[in-house]
């Protein structure tokens, strides 16, 4: 490992992060494994929508919802607010969005290239 950090050490962003960075990052894309949860940053990434809102668009319930977006709150990945009874949800900042986008066109890129399939696509 320190013959690769050593290497990369000299490129933009490329010095080596500490434990917490790398575990953090990789809880980021932990949340996002959900397709759920994926599909939910999506549609927040076209703006600010409420729990009833997302449910139906996802064809699911808005207790399921509820709970996939407690995970991407406790993550700092979405953030709400109140207006009266209803809560409204959004992306915490335009990264969360560019994260998503830029899976999105790995994938599509992927699949265009000819590369194997994935069972999962």
């Amino acid at each position: 490992m320190a013959a690769v950090a050593g290497r990369v050490a000299g490129k933009k962003g490329g010095a080596v992060l500490s434990d917490r960075a790398y575990n953090a990052i990789a809880e980021t894309f932990r949340a996002l494994a959900d397709p759920t949860r994926a599909r939910i940053v999506h549609l927040l990434s076209f703006g600010e929508s409420s729990v009833n809102h997302l449910a139906e668009n996802l064809t699911v319930t808005p207790s399921a919802v509820s709970h996939q977006l407690r995970m991407l709150r406790q993550m700092g990945l979405v953030r709400f607010r109140r207006e009266g009874q209803l809560a409204f949800y959004a992306l915490d900042d335009p990264h969360v969005a560019i994260l998503f986008q830029e899976a999105r066109e790995h994938v599509s890129d992927y699949l265009q290239e000819g590369r194997k399939s994935r069972e999962w696509l």
